[in-house]
């Protein structure tokens, strides 16, 4: 498997979307369920930030954590203090777990960027105990990030270059209303339940904004490090502007809304 998600740094990613994925954590797990002394694996772990929520909210036995970046398992691996937390790369469409080990399996903000993301939810299946719960949660770029969306369609206004990441940014796997609910039943999960959960990304400046994307972190990154001379001058002026919005410089906040589904192994 390939992820479609562009990491150079680990703290790089945490002004992205660590922050952010952090604030995220706490209201999926309310969602997906958590008992004391149950085993989770947490596919996509990136730099722990539904690893560490897990292991402050309740009195589980064991959590287990992948990623497929190198990047993102040694920080998170830097980390960790806590004993129960076991954590290696790997890759989500091929889980390197026995079959039933789980009591739940969590992917936070990961599914967007596996290209066969319906394998990724057939593995997660497989290494669920019957009875076990399976639960994922996707941004929906296309609708509920308008602060990125202010970004993309700023540089598809520019240019066909950014047109064509639009196109991909906001139509990647899993993002459509009842797109992960129907792939959760058709890998054979019961009891298919999906909601909203929403958060705000809150930035002090139009630097703490751009910083991570114009040093190429992310999908949005990955397209702006492609820009040079006075087409990246114009496209950084351009976004700035569209942050700004006609007034100074300083704090923005932004409604975010993700896509979250769980369903039960049968």
């Amino acid at each position: 498997m390939t992820s479609s998600f562009n990491v150079h740094d680990a703290a790089g990613y945490e002004q992205l979307m660590g922050r952010w994925s952090q604030k995220l954590a706490p209201p999926f797990i309310d969602f997906a369920g958590l008992a004391d002394g149950e085993t989770i694996l947490d596919v996509g772990c990136g730099t722990g930030s539904l690893t560490f929520a897990l292991a402050r909210t309740a009195g589980l036995r064991e959590i287990a954590a992948i990623d497929y970046s190198p990047v993102f398992v040694e920080e998170a691996i830097r980390r960790n203090t806590d004993p129960r937390i076991k954590i290696r790369q790997a890759d989500a469409c091929a889980l390197p777990f026995e079959d039933g080990v789980f009591d739940r399996a969590l992917a936070l903000l990961v599914l967007h960027f596996v290209p066969e993301a319906d394998k990724a939810v057939a593995e997660m299946r497989r290494v669920v105990r019957p009875g076990g719960v399976v639960a994922a949660a996707v941004w929906d770029h296309l609708g509920g990030m308008p602060g990125m969306r202010m970004m993309v369609d700023t540089v598809a206004a520019l240019g066909e270059g950014g047109r064509q990441l639009r196109g991909r940014y906001c139509f990647q796997p899993m993002m459509q209303p009842g797109e992960m609910q129907r792939t959760f039943i058709e890998q054979g999960l019961v009891d298919v339940t999906g909601t909203e959960l929403m958060i705000r990304m809150d930035y002090q400046s139009f630097d703490d904004f751009w910083a991570p994307i114009a040093a190429g972190e992310g999908p949005l990154g990955k397209y702006v490090a492609t820009l040079h001379g006075t087409e990246r001058a114009r496209t950084d002026a351009a976004v700035r502007d569209a942050y700004e919005a006609g007034r100074p410089d300083g704090a923005r906040s932004f409604a975010n809304v993700a896509w979250a589904c769980r369903g039960i192994v049968p």
